[in-house]
């Protein structure tokens, strides 16, 4: 396997290049809890670095739980790491913040971390992002277990900046209102929340750890969206979860998600698309669930990706392919 640690569940991750080595991020939490779904209580950020994307040096914890009363005062989740004009690495994470320990009710708002050297990173101490309820689903509307707002992906479309969020609308059918959100910044600083890029109705409760990756002048978004999290249309048309892709016709969409394509089973989870220093564009995902449906908790090996002449992705390893 290209990442595991023993002692720990590792899910969630993503990765930045600084043009020698891969720097990967993960979520990770003890397998002495027992009970896997206690992991998102308890996940902190490790780095591990590699060359080639299969061979890793694991270094540890990067990004720990804050003191209470902060963003992430229960847990540090999913995010994504850019380079600033600078020259400083900016890391962009979700912060968690349970509300009862019986309970799983949380608020997610987005944080911010900053580096020299992609190794020592240091937080910012106010919330960068939250859910404006002119779009977006809050707690205190009643809909939902948690207030979804996570899981930011950040890049530049060479005149600003984009952050994409896994998000929930505040209309329509409330197991039907996955969406991604958008936000902008010109500096990686200060930060307007837009619209959401997507529409809800589109069949997901959630559209988790979104990416997005241009090819030869196409834009291909990725997320993933587990089974209990479909809605319940596709359930019934016996649709099962994954990692989905979708082609999109600019860097800041619209992504018409009903469309997507599930292309790896819920073996995998988590996916995400990197060009090694070959050149070859490559998959990896967490190992989600196994064949008597446990939980894993670890890294794929590499899976490569072709995209065909209309900008479809697709596996080529068959076994990974839904």
């Amino acid at each position: 396997m290209s990442f595991t640690l023993p002692d720990h569940w590792v899910w969630d991750f993503w990765l930045a290049d600084d043009g020698e080595q891969f720097h990967l991020y993960y979520l990770f939490a003890p397998r002495s809890l027992g009970d896997e779904s206690l992991r998102h209580r308890n996940a902190r950020i490790g780095r591990a670095t590699s060359r080639d994307l299969v061979s890793w040096v694991d270094h540890g914890e990067v990004l720990a739980p804050g003191a209470a009363g902060s963003l992430d005062e229960t847990a540090t989740w999913t995010g994504s790491v850019v380079r600033a004009s600078d020259g400083e690495w900016r890391m962009f994470y979700t912060g968690s913040r349970f509300l009862a320990p019986d309970s799983t009710t949380n608020v997610e708002q987005i944080g911010l971390a900053v580096s020299d050297d992609l190794v020592v990173w240091r937080k910012r101490d106010d919330v960068l992002v939250s859910a404006d309820p002119r779009w977006y689903e809050r707690l205190e509307d009643g809909t939902w277990r948690e207030e979804a707002w996570r899981d930011p992906w950040v890049y530049s479309d060479g005149e600003r900046w984009h952050m994409l969020v896994t998000a929930r609308a505040n209309e329509g059918d409330a197991l039907d209102r996955g969406v991604i959100a958008h936000a902008t910044s010109d500096d990686l600083e200060s930060w307007t929340v837009q619209p959401p890029v997507s529409a809800p109705g589109a069949g997901f409760l959630h559209l988790e750890v979104p990416q997005l990756v241009e090819h030869e002048g196409r834009y291909v978004l990725l997320f993933s969206c587990d089974t209990p999290h479909l809605a319940v249309d596709r359930r019934k048309r016996g649709e099962t979860g994954g990692i989905w892709a979708v082609d999109a016709p600019s860097a800041t969409g619209p992504f018409a998600v009903e469309r997507a394509v599930r292309i790896a089973d819920e073996r995998y989870y988590s996916g995400r698309l990197i060009r090694d220093h070959d050149g070859a564009w490559l998959l990896l995902a967490f190992e989600n669930v196994g064949e008597g449906g446990d939980f894993i908790g670890r890294l794929s090996d590499p899976m490569p990706v072709t995209w065909t002449d209309d900008g479809v992705l697709q596996l080529e390893t068959q076994g990974a392919r839904s």
